[in-house]
């Protein structure tokens, strides 16, 4: 095998890697203002497009395991973002509701998307190539999910 197949410049996974670490970074003093790390932002995100889902519903949007996501709920439901309490026509499932604290923060981040979208607009990225960058990312997605 040829030796440039182990150089580290030449992976897309240390590329997809440290843009990962390094805008996930960018969110932090954003997000630490209210309280909140980028996991639970994620669930706030799930929950402002529609409330009152199953955690087996947000887990998979998140393309995590429901085993990630329960600690990480039960950490927002003490912190009084969230509720969780069983379905009503599955008493196994677990719906996950926002409090009016978890409904407030969507106003209190309106500045996040805006600001964490402004640190990643270069040379190369514009807002108006974003979808053409997104829809390259969700194909390798898909084709790692399988």
């Amino acid at each position: 095998m040829a030796k440039e197949a182990f150089l580290l410049d030449n992976q897309l996974c240390f590329r997809l890697y440290t843009a990962s670490r390094l805008l996930t970074q960018a969110y932090h003093p954003l997000l630490s203002e209210q309280g909140l790390t980028y996991p639970q932002y994620l669930v706030l995100l799930v929950l402002w497009e529609k409330d009152g889902q199953p955690v087996n519903d947000i887990a998979k949007r998140l393309c995590l395991e429901t085993n990630t996501v329960t600690p990480l709920l039960q950490r927002m439901e003490k912190e009084g973002i969230i509720t969780r309490a069983k379905g009503k026509t599955d008493a196994r499932q677990m719906i996950v509701s926002l409090t009016q604290k978890g409904r407030a923060l969507q106003k209190s981040l309106t500045n996040v998307p805006k600001a964490v979208g402004s640190a990643v607009i270069c040379d190369s990225v514009s807002p108006e190539n974003l979808p053409g960058l997104f829809r390259m990312l969700d194909d390798i997605i898909a084709k790692l999910k399988g």
